[in-house]
């Protein structure tokens, strides 16, 4: 009983560093990513349906404005700076949207550095995390939003958001590294819980 109490509590512990090291490394990687990434991110007025629309409309307008200016670019600085000299020409297309629908709403385009959940876009999830973005708010800003990456440019390669094709797909895995990448693609913090778990209990088992 001693000894099973004592095993017990040595894997305990080396699960616990093992986890710790493993959630430092995502961490780490994590930011890496970020820091690769410009996202796009709209904020709805509200979740109305008409609003949840009208989001919609100005996220397809705001993406026909902006893809002949990103098409190519390769380099993250160069898509920074195509998006912070767009930013009055993104409100004002956002802004004919809006009118045309018949909306008085209030509209502000910046570049800012945004919280996220985990989020997955087409094949790849995104780690929850501190990232870059374009950021669009409309009216109040209180209903659910919509987003993509911008750079490398998953958004605007076809009129089909989060269907990421080829050209988008060799963009980002040029942008990353080979872990990175696949690290998108993957859920490897639960495989790796799964398995400390599943390796206890046959330990405890012995």
């Amino acid at each position: 009983m001693k000894k099973t109490i004592h095993t017990g509590m040595i894997l305990a512990v080396l699960a616990i560093v093992l986890l710790g090291c493993r959630q430092y490394k995502s961490h780490v990687m994590t930011e890496e990513i970020a820091g690769k990434i410009i996202r796009f991110h709209i904020r709805a007025n509200s979740d109305g349906e008409v609003d949840q629309e009208l989001k919609l409309k100005v996220r397809d307008a705001i993406g026909a404005c902006m893809q002949p200016m990103l098409f190519g670019v390769t380099d993250i600085e160069k898509s920074r700076q195509i998006i912070k000299d767009s930013l009055p020409e993104i409100e004002e297309t956002a802004r004919q949207v809006i009118a045309a629908e018949g909306f008085a709403y209030s509209v502000k385009a910046d570049l800012a550095v945004v919280d996220f959940p985990q989020k997955t876009y087409g094949n790849y999830t995104f780690p929850a995390g501190t990232y870059e973005a374009l950021e669009v708010v409309i009216g109040a800003g209180k209903g659910h939003n919509w987003w993509c990456v911008m750079y490398p440019n998953l958004c605007f390669f076809n009129s089909v958001y989060e269907v990421v094709d080829e050209e988008a797909e060799k963009s980002l895995e040029r942008a990353l590294t080979k872990e990175e990448y696949q690290s998108l693609m993957e859920n490897k913090d639960y495989e790796v819980k799964f398995a400390l778990l599943d390796w206890m209990k046959e330990k405890l088992k012995d």
